[in-house]
């Protein structure tokens, strides 16, 4: 009970030093939200994290644009295949309840989340032979930030999602 109420006051800490991060970003002329077209969007293995039936991807927003702009918190994904139909998806944001995050991006700097899902091991209610779901090629980014919009990106290499398309999705954080 403690732990939950810990949780619950860093979550509301940080949703406000956010909130109040991106009122004085815009009273003083910073960045505003990244628009969709000036994202790049990739979703790619990160290599030697296989292990005990997981695996870890990382999705990267990469700013395309002429000038800077911001991403923020946990992106919503959607799994498409080959030719674009909509897959199973069930993403579990990490931390739970953590929303706030405010990356700005300068031209061509990315932010990136990592997300860990089964590739391989079926969930409840899903073929126990061959493959559990089929194969993902692209991901369909919708931004968390001011203005949403979404893009997508290619899957480096594609992959089955098991567990109906499950995975846990960290928060945005800019890449170093």
């Amino acid at each position: 009970m403690m732990a939950r109420a810990l949780i619950a006051a860093a979550a509301a800490a940080a949703a406000g030093a956010c909130a109040a991060f991106a009122s004085a970003g815009a009273a003083s002329g910073a960045p505003g939200a990244c628009a969709p077209a000036s994202l790049a969007a990739q979703m790619s293995v990160i290599r030697g994290s296989a292990g005990a039936g997981n695996i870890e991807y990382r999705l990267l927003l990469r700013d395309t644009g002429k000038g800077a702009c911001n991403v923020s918190g946990h992106p919503a994904l959607r799994l498409l295949g080959a030719r674009g139909a909509v897959l199973p998806t069930h993403v579990t944001p990490i931390p739970p309840g953590v929303t706030a995050a405010l990356i700005a991006l300068a031209p061509g700097h990315s932010a990136s989340a990592t997300l860990r899902f089964s590739p391989d091991v079926p969930g409840t209610g899903e073929q126990s032979t061959g493959q559990c779901e089929p194969t993902a090629h692209r991901v369909r980014v919708t931004l968390a930030s001011p203005g949403h919009g979404t893009l997508s990106g290619p899957i480096l290499p594609p992959t089955s999602v098991c567990e109906h398309g499950g995975m846990t999705e960290t928060l945005l954080a800019a890449v170093r």
